[in-house]
């Protein structure tokens, strides 16, 4: 049997980033051999992966980068916030985030098999960060634009941003476009303007609210005409807070976002207009897992 010493499992760690115990088991199993230690923990690793890829990450960071002309944004979770604000966690992400702006992957899966810049691939850069962190790990979802981008990211990566800009005037309108950013990460319109609302959307909002009347005392006995009139009015609100471009500008009252970038444009003597923009917030659509503490303090002593 190998003498395994305190300095043979400090420098597996050291190496690996995995914790002091699974070193030391590795190494002992594998006689002293440090290659054939780091492969017994990388198949032990991923066998504990594949068991804890059932577990709920709704945690995580967003970020959202631009290089040049182009630019990407990707969610990344995990299944605490404490392990989203390490540094080990931080890296993956922005590594994630370049090799979708240079590679550009078709969807996930793709992502996974491209190559990073450290030469290994997503899904062996994934392995390993499990190894040193074991938690469920899930690269949920990313978006590439190209073109005059600006990009974003809002409360240390709980929602990120990526506007794209159809301008003339280059980096000049930059600075717009941060705004426009901004309305999206605060406002969230679900979409870009009126011609963006499907029609089965706005035939859904008309029948509700010709509903929400139909019960109201007041409004049930008018004449159909009437009524129209007033879901068209209705509608018409209904563009101003779901529609970015018919917003209220969150800088300035007085303009909608789409007067405000028009303004921009006059003012540097070129047009701007909003291309596109994606908006991600950290777990979202995720049903995060509810615990009783007291139930399962419960359970651990039973």
């Amino acid at each position: 049997m190998a003498n395994i010493t305190a300095k043979d499992v400090s420098a597996l760690r050291e190496r690996t980033g995995v914790g002091m115990m699974d070193c030391k088991k590795a190494l002992v199993e594998a006689e002293g051999d440090f290659e054939k230690a780091i492969v017994i923990l990388r198949e032990k690793g991923l066998a504990t992966q594949a068991k804890k890829a059932g577990r709920i990450a709704a945690e995580g960071l967003v970020i959202a980068a631009v290089e040049g002309n182009v630019g990407a944004i990707v969610e990344v979770n995990s299944e605490t916030d404490f392990v989203a604000n390490t540094d080990d966690f931080k890296n993956f992400v922005t590594l994630v985030c370049k090799t979708v702006i240079e590679a550009n992957p078709a969807d996930v899966d793709a992502l996974k098999a491209a190559k990073t810049s450290t030469g290994r691939t997503v899904e062996e850069e994934l392995q390993e960060l499990f190894l040193k962190i074991r938690e469920n790990i899930q690269i949920r979802r990313f978006a590439r634009l190209e073109g005059t981008l600006v990009s974003y990211v809002h409360g240390g990566g709980r929602i990120g941003v990526l506007v794209k800009l159809d301008t003339d005037l280059g980096e000049k309108a930059l600075a717009c476009g941060k705004d426009v950013a901004l309305q999206v990460a605060s406002m969230n319109a679900p979409y870009l303007d009126r011609e963006h609302v499907p029609a089965d959307v706005l035939e859904g909002e008309k029948k509700i609210m010709l509903a929400q009347m139909a019960e109201d005392p007041k409004m049930k006995n008018k004449p159909e005409q009437v009524l129209a009139k007033i879901v068209e009015g209705k509608i018409g609100k209904y563009y101003t807070e779901n529609c970015l471009v018919d917003q209220e500008f969150i800088k300035d009252g007085d303009l909608t976002v789409g007067k405000y970038v028009d303004k921009c444009a006059k003012e540097l003597g070129g047009s701007i207009k909003i291309a596109d923009y994606v908006r991600y917030e950290r777990g979202e659509g995720i049903a995060k897992r509810e615990d009783n503490f007291a139930d399962e303090v419960a359970s651990m002593i039973k």
